[in-house]
């Protein structure tokens, strides 16, 4: 798991960049943002969610630095500010989903 020593000031600044993807609607738009720089408009058609909460959720994702924005004449773009996420969110995504498709040892063993 890397390094033996971290510093508690790290775990506090890991788990709080970990709370703001804690919620589908965010994952949503970071994969959204996979496809490149978009538009709150573009966002909203790509995820299915209001203006008002794509609005919210890239606020707080730009403030943990998950995504960047750039203005251009009266619209916001947005894109992935570090594409490391797509890595970490693929890594657990992979292993929920082969979770899923392995039977549960203990459901065997009762």
């Amino acid at each position: 798991m890397g390094k033996l020593k971290r510093s508690p000031a790290l775990f506090v600044a890991v788990a709080d960049r970990f709370k703001a993807l804690a919620e589908p609607a965010r994952l949503s738009i970071i994969y959204a943002l996979q496809r490149g720089e978009r538009t709150v408009s573009e966002l909203v058609d790509d995820t299915g969610l209001s203006q008002a909460n794509v609005s919210k959720h890239l606020r707080l994702l730009h403030a943990h630095g998950f995504v960047k924005r750039r203005r251009n004449s009266q619209f916001m773009h947005y894109s992935v500010a570090d594409r490391a996420v797509f890595r970490l969110c693929d890594a657990m995504c992979d292993h929920i989903e082969s979770e899923l498709k392995t039977p549960r040892r203990l459901a065997r063993s009762s």
